[in-house]
């Protein structure tokens, strides 16, 4: 667990606590596990597997949705899993949010967590574990945190609540806990979606770099043109002053 600290010269608006793709992400979420909580319960949680992530599904079936619809199943008797997800999504996902829009932040949110999905379903189906079930968000919140680390990399975060340290490292060190996890089989938890998010997120940020640098190749050809544009009205402006002193010289003779 993990929280971050910031310092702005602005004031920080209660309504930017919940930007609307964060928002709602936490209520679908949220009502999502009620939903399969209170399902469980009743004797019917079987119904929700349907959406849950399978390789035999995936690549047999062709189940394609359950890349995106696992996202939004947590473990309905885990409290701590869903609470340790929403927590990290607020907290580290206000801040991309604001800076990059909601339109291209949720992109970012599935594109992490669809990512992480195939991770999961080709190192599944590659270990011979085709009827595995994976649910959660953790995938697209670790790609999350791996943008914050990118994007922020001084900004202090607090490890465990106690340990402040910089952004950078913390991701380093999340990192290296999910890569050392993925030995250990009998976990129980999906370090190849954590890792898969994480990939997929480093991927798209470095992609989005390039483009940048794509399309500064063509800013010296548009700062020539402004340049040009303006050297030729400073001409025009020249000819039109030397003709009004021309114009003025013949009146005074």
């Amino acid at each position: 667990m993990s929280f971050r600290t910031r310092s702005y010269t602005r004031g920080f608006p209660y309504s930017e606590y919940f930007p609307a793709g964060v928002k709602w992400l936490l209520i679908v979420n949220t009502v999502v596990w009620l939903l399969y909580f209170f399902a469980v319960r009743a004797g019917s949680g079987h119904f929700f597997q349907h959406f849950a992530l399978m390789p035999a599904a995936v690549l047999k079936a062709f189940a394609v949705w359950q890349l995106a619809t696992y996202m939004f199943l947590h473990d309905p008797f885990g409290f701590f899993h869903i609470t340790f997800n929403m927590l990290t999504l607020w907290m580290f996902g206000i801040t991309l949010e604001r800076d990059w829009g909601t339109r291209r932040f949720l992109k970012f949110y599935f594109l992490c967590g669809v990512g992480a999905g195939v991770c999961v379903v080709i190192a599944n189906a590659l270990a011979g574990e085709w009827n595995s079930l994976t649910i959660g968000s953790s995938g697209a919140i670790y790609g999350l945190l791996m943008a914050f680390g990118m994007l922020y990399p001084n900004d202090t975060v607090l490890f465990g609540f106690l340990f402040p340290m910089k952004a950078k490292y913390f991701v380093l060190i999340i990192g290296a806990i999910a890569f050392l996890s993925t030995f250990n089989a009998d976990s129980g938890i999906s370090n190849f979606a954590h890792l898969g998010g994480m990939l997929f997120g480093y991927l798209y940020l470095k992609s989005q770099r390039g483009r940048r640098r794509t399309f500064d190749m063509i800013a010296p050809i548009e700062r020539r043109y402004q340049n040009w544009k303006i050297e030729r009205a400073k001409k025009k402006f020249q000819v039109y002053l030397r003709k009004q002193d021309s114009d003025r010289d013949r009146w005074v003779n």
